[in-house]
């Protein structure tokens, strides 16, 4: 009988590392297959899938050694599957990516509004850039959170988030989660990329948005930042109101020409005086302000019943046929001349309109009894802080009344930027050296409106 074979002590250990490297050879010839047949979202279109799987082992492994997740964890990649497979190698033998295909083991099949696992069921969520590349990033983050377990975490990384604004609006799309950490790493694509790590909240924070009670808010850092980039307001009185006003426009700078946009639920524009179709909604909202690429929802308010007929052929248009005001109530609505666009009442076939309460002065043009209804609150009902509202304000002398009732109500804080008209005895074009005696206010107490909201942290532009 022969002796037995005396075996290497580091046989075992050899087999064992020879079985994982061919089965990370196997998983990174697997997700090379996947890629070509166009399994996955592709996050990295220009870089190599080595490189991209390479990257995330590098971001990942940090995370596994700072105890986020380990080798035994339920994690779950967004990205791509190039992740999953950077976590395989780095031990996490359940990780899985979500794609538009399912292919074992690798990918399973979902998407954006709804991801394949029940809530609070997985241990780790990597984000990585697919809030970027997604078309709803709202629906995205929260099925990521609905999906994790309470205490457990979520990483992105975003090249989307480099200024203030888009930081906090990236942040509002977690509510339930809380941001531990943000660091700047490089990218494999792009010079800097942004990596945040959030965790999951036990309870999910009670939400001022939508309380009517709770009329207190607070506008961050973030809107303030802006307003050091805003255009300086007009501080003399114009003698040529109807020219300077107007140039003006050339000199203002739009909030997405200071800050990315894109984390934002959805995109509402206002006009709240809104008037014909084209006095301000299709002539200059959807032709000039720049819209990063995003479809806005429309809503006009417009109480002369003169426009109303066109706006139910307009498309993405919602027209609300009342008057905004500070409470549900009826009113009277004065039509008449309106100083300094006597050309544009002209077109139109009759003038600006203005309301006033039934107990108001006396008026002078033709007037109607409208419906008016509490704007404010139904802003607050419409739109929350996770929307990106921009709203035009042309309202005849009655902003003296919204503004205050909007900053009351915290409805304020539920808008990104404004561009307001605000009326005063300015200068006619008609007489000169007379002034409008259709408004009460002065150009002051115009400017002292604008100064009021900028210094509370609103982006408002002088309109005309």
């Amino acid at each position: 009988m022969e002796p037995a074979a005396r075996k290497w002590p580091g046989q075992g250990v050899l087999a064992r590392a020879l079985l994982l490297g061919v089965a990370a050879l196997a998983l990174r010839l697997l997700y090379g297959a996947f890629v070509a047949v166009g399994g996955g979202w592709a996050p990295y279109p220009a870089v190599p899938a080595t490189a991209a799987v390479d990257f995330h082992a590098e971001v990942l492994g940090r995370h596994l050694a700072d105890g986020l997740l380990d080798t035994s964890s339920r994690a779950v990649c967004l990205g791509g599957a190039q992740e999953a497979l950077a976590l395989r190698e780095l031990g996490v033998s359940g990780a899985v990516a979500v794609s538009k295909k399912r292919s074992p083991p690798l990918a399973v099949a979902g998407d954006d509004r709804r991801l394949p696992f029940p809530a609070a069921s997985v241990d780790f969520v990597f984000a990585g850039r697919a809030l970027d590349s997604s078309k709803r990033p709202a629906d995205l983050a929260g099925e990521a959170a609905r999906i994790l377990k309470p205490e457990a975490h979520l990483v992105v990384l975003t090249s989307s988030a480099g200024d203030a604004y888009s930081h906090s609006s990236l942040q509002a799309l977690f509510p339930s989660l809380r941001l531990v950490r943000s660091r700047e790493i490089n990218g494999p694509d792009a010079p800097t990329l942004r990596e945040l790590v959030f965790q999951k909240l036990h309870a999910t924070p009670a939400s001022t948005t939508t309380d009517n009670s709770a009329n207190n808010c607070t506008i961050g850092d973030h809107k303030l930042q802006l307003l050091t980039h805003a255009e300086p307001l007009i501080q003399e009185e114009p003698l040529k109101p109807w020219l300077t006003l107007k140039r003006n426009i050339q000199n203002i700078k739009y909030l997405p020409e200071l800050a990315n946009i894109s984390f934002k639920r959805r995109y509402v524009y206002v006009d709240v005086g809104a008037r014909s179709y084209g006095s301000s909604i299709g002539s200059w909202f959807r032709k000039q302000y720049p819209k990063q690429n995003h479809t806005f929802d429309v809503f006009a308010i417009e109480a002369d019943p003169a426009f109303h007929p066109e706006y139910a052929t307009r498309k993405g248009v919602t027209l609300l046929p009342y008057a905004a005001w500070v409470k549900n109530e009826t009113l009277n609505f004065e039509i008449n001349g309106d100083p300094g666009k006597e050309d544009e009442a002209k077109a139109n076939g009759h003038g600006m309109g203005r309301i006033r309460p039934s107990a108001g002065k006396k008026m002078s043009g033709k007037v109607r009894s409208v419906p008016a209804f509490d704007f404010a609150e139904w802003l607050k009902q419409t739109v929350s802080e996770q929307d990106y509202v921009v709203m035009k304000m042309d309202v005849e002398g009655t902003e003296f009344d919204l503004i205050p009732r909007l900053f009351d109500t915290g409805a304020i804080c539920l808008v990104d930027e404004v561009f307001l008209e605000c009326h005063y005895n300015r200068w006619q074009k008609c007489c000169p050296g007379e002034r409008s005696p259709k408004y009460p206010n002065t150009y002051e107490e115009c400017l002292e409106l604008f100064s009021s909201l900028r210094e509370s942290g609103v982006l408002v532009h002088q309109w005309f």
